[in-house]
């Protein structure tokens, strides 16, 4: 069964809206919403690996994020951990890189869009911060 490491950033701008988009048809878990991200690749670290998916999923470079988050979760093919990262800063301006649908939420929103259940946890302590 495959093991895999992904860097998730949770980027949110100043009006305390989060970017989220969707995933491309072909994709696992193809028309779900989730948070910008991918694969740590070997000899990676986690936060190298978030900052190489954000620039070339959405074109922005994070600055300084910080760890929120840390889940795992089975799915019949694969074993995932889930590293999120809060993104309050970053260089370049948040667009579409892959042609993917992408919009910005306010994080008691995010129940209203479809996500895959591993996301659900970090969800909820989205929701529920002040």
């Amino acid at each position: 069964m495959k093991q895999l490491t992904i860097a998730v950033g949770i980027i949110c701008n100043a009006q305390q809206q989060i970017l989220i988009t969707r995933r491309a048809a072909g994709t696992h878990l193809a028309g779900f919403w989730e948070f910008p991200g991918g694969k740590v690749e070997p000899g990676e670290s986690v936060e190298q690996a978030l900052s190489r998916e954000l620039q070339e999923e959405v074109g922005i470079t994070p600055q300084q994020p910080t760890r929120l988050n840390v889940t795992e979760h089975q799915f019949d093919d694969r074993t995932v951990t889930l590293n999120f990262y809060l993104v309050n800063a970053w260089s370049g301006n948040a667009y579409n890189r892959e042609g993917q649908q992408m919009c910005w939420v306010h994080r008691h929103q995010l129940s209203q869009y479809q996500f895959p259940a591993a996301n659900q946890a970090v969800i909820e302590l989205l929701q529920t911060a002040t």
